[in-house]
């Protein structure tokens, strides 16, 4: 079954068809930067440029950056505040024609280690976190999704985690692998403590320099990297869109 996936980051918005079948992308991704600003309407635009660019008219699993509830945002950390309220399945089902399912991009990268990757088969917590230009953060319990964790906004020593760990700290604080490694490493110990999760997942565009950064943590619980790497966000929109897919056409 092929289902079109989107993942909006917030400094990219990128898309491609997916074989949930097999867990993997039929071709390339294609990206866009994400608009600054980030309106509604502006987002709204890229999607729909991504949707053409493929010539799709199916449906369609999209992340967004956001705390997701039957499709409408209630937050916004790293796109504009105009999202919070906004129903974003209208939003971009008006936008592309095409049938929608948003959720937390955090959620939907686990979903595709869970079902594809890493988490396959991992009993009792499991935590994928997402690690770019915030920290997003998904947990699993004996396979199921606890939704909307959002746990890259957990106090750690006066701020939020990921304005201590994320990557776009690491870069504009110039960090080595080191001393970032070391902020992160304090985040993790915090989720390892109020979870004992059995195995910690890291995705994300970070996830692609794992072995500058694994080998540094001491946390004792195991820390892998995402197996669908940077494409596990559009692997798990689109697996969410699944139940789309399978609803009988009305005549």
């Amino acid at each position: 079954m092929i289902i079109f996936g989107i993942d909006i980051g917030g400094s990219g918005i990128k898309g491609a068809p997916v074989d949930i079948t097999q867990g993997e992308l039929i071709s390339s991704y294609h990206r866009i930067p994400t608009p600054q600003p980030s309106s509604p309407e502006a987002v709204a635009q890229v999607v729909g440029e991504l949707v053409r660019h493929f010539d799709w008219h199916g449906p369609v699993g999209c992340t967004f950056p956001a705390v997701i509830k039957n499709g409408v945002a209630y937050s916004a950390a790293n796109v504009d505040k105009a999202w919070i309220g906004t129903n974003a399945d209208e939003l971009f089902e008006k936008a592309t024609n095409c049938p929608f399912v948003v959720l937390n991009d955090a959620d939907a990268a686990g979903l595709a280690e869970v079902e594809y990757g890493a988490g396959r088969d991992v009993k009792g917590v499991v935590m994928l976190l997402t690690i770019g230009t915030g920290i997003g953060s998904a947990m699993f319990v004996d396979g199921k999704l606890v939704p909307n964790t959002e746990l890259g906004h957990m106090d750690i020593r006066g701020k939020e985690a990921e304005h201590r760990a994320s990557d776009r700290t690491r870069s504009k604080k110039k960090l080595n692998w080191k001393q970032w490694a070391g902020r992160f490493d304090e985040v993790l110990q915090r989720m390892d403590a109020l979870f004992s999760p059995n195995l910690f997942i890291i995705g994300g565009g970070i996830s692609k320099k794992h072995a500058k950064f694994l080998p540094l943590l001491t946390v004792k619980t195991p820390v892998v990297p995402a197996q669908l790497l940077n494409e596990a966000g559009i692997t798990g929109a689109a697996l969410a869109a699944r139940a789309l897919a399978e609803e009988p056409v009305a005549v």
